[in-house]
């Protein structure tokens, strides 16, 4: 006999067993969703442990090799690559930025040639390279100027190219930086190197942790809101999206990641193309302290922020997490 107080459909029905919620699962995370930063130090043999960052290092060139054919192993498809450049060759001019065998050079070499199979997306900005920690050059007054330091940017990118770099990263949020860039890799015969462009990249408070492991903490003067966005703003995220992929952009970013969500979801859903999120440092940093203070379990709370990633719309995520992501789900 029917009781007709019950309702037509129990939504619990699809959540009843392991089985159904799998086969019912709008979306799937894989390793190959995943991109992994890895910090690189002068040096040999070395390790580097970066204290905001628990479980994560800094690493000399000759260990890059091993932390790639894990990556490899594991199914990532992609690494990123960021330096701590020594305080000895900063300079206002970020001339080191421009070195064929600087660290981040050096690094792209040795892995590619031990395993070549594996995608390297190197980050194309100045504040690993300045004194003053900006993300670009600046005049007497301290201002970031934007065409003098894309044109720089444009010459950094090529050498990273020429170095081995499958993707360059734009991620300084200068005006036109894109298109110029696009420009010397096709004038220079890099045509196949792709560009993702940080296009929606936000004057965040989450960034701490990152400016300890590239060495820039304390060099900053002043801030970055003169060139990254305002967090209170998302339609202007769509403009900048728009502008670089116009200039020939491959794919977008935006960042970070978990607080911008909807504006992650909205150039998804305008655009269409490869969008991809940055769960940045503190983002990292927040789940390894609120599972160490025991207020979660650490695994369920990498899975699940990574599959809110996916569920906004994400092509793909650059998380410290990836290697433990990918141990996980290779279960």
């Amino acid at each position: 006999m029917t009781n007709a107080s019950f309702p037509a459909l129990r939504m619990r029905r699809g959540r009843s067993a392991p089985w159904i919620r799998e086969m019912l699962a709008e979306h799937r995370l894989h390793p190959s969703d995943f991109i992994w930063p890895l910090f690189i130090c002068e040096g040999k043999d070395g390790e580097e442990p970066i204290a905001t960052l628990p479980g994560v290092s800094r690493w000399s060139v000759d260990r890059l090799a091993g932390k790639a054919r894990e990556a490899r192993d594991l199914g990532i498809p992609c690494i990123a690559l960021f330096p701590n450049t020594p305080a000895k060759l900063r300079s206002e001019d970020a001339s080191e930025a421009l070195n064929r065998d600087n660290l981040i050079c050096r690094a792209i070499r040795a892995i590619k040639d031990a395993v070549p199979e594996i995608g390297v997306l190197t980050d194309v900005a100045l504040d690993p390279y300045t004194a003053h920690g900006h993300d670009g050059l600046t005049d007497d007054q301290g201002r970031v100027l934007n065409d003098e330091t894309s044109a720089v940017l444009v010459e950094q990118a090529l050498v990273q190219a020429a170095a081995g770099a499958d993707i360059v990263a734009p991620s300084d949020m200068m005006d036109g930086r894109v298109g110029a860039i696009r420009g010397g890799l096709e004038r220079e015969g890099f045509g196949d190197v792709a560009i993702m462009a940080y296009a929606a990249k936000y004057a965040s408070a989450f960034y701490g942790p990152f400016r300890d492991a590239v060495g820039s903490k304390g060099l900053l003067k002043g801030d970055k809101r003169g060139y990254q966005m305002d967090p209170a703003n998302g339609a202007e995220a769509l403009r900048e999206v728009a502008l670089d992929l116009a200039e020939g952009a491959d794919m977008v970013m935006v960042k970070p990641g978990l607080p911008y969500l909807d504006v992650l979801a909205r150039v998804k859903d305008a655009f269409g193309v490869p969008t991809f999120a940055y769960q940045v440092s503190g983002e990292y940093a927040m789940i390894e302290a609120a599972a160490a203070a025991g207020a979660g379990d650490r695994d369920a709370l990498i899975l699940e922020t990574l599959m809110a990633f996916k569920r906004a719309g994400a092509t793909g995520v650059l998380t410290y997490h990836a290697v433990d992501a990918a141990r996980l789900l290779n279960r």
